[in-house]
């Protein structure tokens, strides 16, 4: 398959995507990298500044791309339009390779050269600043839910995550780009994703193609990202995409039992909000109880707005 370009948008990020943009210039195969785009969604650091210098010491070229506020679905389909090889890489401004990460894509591709076929990566948190038991629940459960798939089988396109997924940009092209109505980022990559499997894409996960995500979670920062993609939600409803892969949670939600269970809930929370503070403890609680707590703070109340 020979070489892939790699995606990355970003907005404000100039510290985070300086240790990214390093990282790729570790990378084992850095040959095999025909460029790396980042595609500047209207930053107002100095990110133009940054990649200028580091592109001066990369073996490939790094080209700056820039538009006005989009949102990342409208950055992404800037870097397809750009990109100049036969596969394409996304990943995030907040997302730091491993040394070997490109050489996991392009291996799978070699092995796996249909055109339909993409490649989903693993992200993690680094070791540093070390994550809380909660992050780490967050990071695989609510986030990304890795712990629900299988190193080397084909999953579905609810796992379509542009952190870290690579594909054919010819299959890209053809079967559609992300869709601008999403204007940040939730929902747009899955929602692709959606149709993306409609056209046969076939997603394999390679659980060696290891990234991770320097972004520190609190609980607090946790119901803060959630409350803020709302907005992305009630679009994703709009799309035939969101009316499929939402429509159990939807279903549930009209069942007889439902206010019942959701009385049950409201008073296990109150009882056990005094514990709250153990949240962000080293400690590790309950997966049930941080979903309970997140349900408590935010879904709960955001649910009744569209009720």
């Amino acid at each position: 398959m020979g070489s892939l370009t790699v995606v990355i948008p970003t907005f404000n990020r100039e510290v985070v995507l300086k240790k990214a943009l390093e990282a790729y210039l570790l990378q084992s195969n850095s040959a095999e990298i025909d460029e790396l785009l980042v595609v500047d969604d209207g930053s107002t650091d100095g990110t133009e500044q940054m990649v200028a210098e580091v592109s001066r010491r990369s073996a490939f070229p790094i080209r700056y791309l820039r538009q006005s506020n989009k949102g990342p679905a409208a950055a992404r389909n800037y870097g397809i339009r750009e990109a100049r090889s036969p596969i394409i890489l996304f990943t995030d401004s907040d997302i730091v390779p491993t040394n070997n990460f490109v050489a996991q894509h392009l291996e799978w591709h070699n092995a796996n050269p249909d055109l339909n076929v993409a490649v989903l990566g693993y992200v993690t948190w680094p070791e540093e600043p070390r994550p809380t038991a909660f992050m780490r629940w967050y990071g695989e459960e609510a986030i990304f839910k890795y712990r629900e798939i299988e190193h080397d089988v084909a999953i579905s396109s609810e796992f379509f995550y542009t952190c870290n997924v690579s594909l054919k940009t010819d299959f890209l092209k053809n079967a559609g780009l992300f869709d601008e109505d999403f204007k940040s980022a939730a929902y747009e990559d899955v929602e692709l994703g959606y149709r993306l499997t409609k056209a046969n894409l076939r997603l394999l996960y390679n659980r060696h193609a290891i990234a991770y995500h320097h972004q520190f979670f609190l609980f607090s920062d946790a119901c803060r990202k959630a409350k803020a993609n709302y907005a992305a939600e009630q679009v994703f409803l709009s799309k035939e995409a969101g009316r499929v892969l939402m429509a159990p949670r939807l279903n549930r939600r009209s069942k007889i039992w439902f206010p019942i269970a959701r009385w049950i809930a409201t008073i296990a929370a109150v009882c056990l909000w005094p514990a709250a503070w153990l949240i962000n403890s080293p400690m590790p609680l309950p997966g049930v109880v941080y979903r309970l707590f997140l349900w408590f703070q935010v879904t709960r109340r955001l649910d009744s707005l569209s009720s």
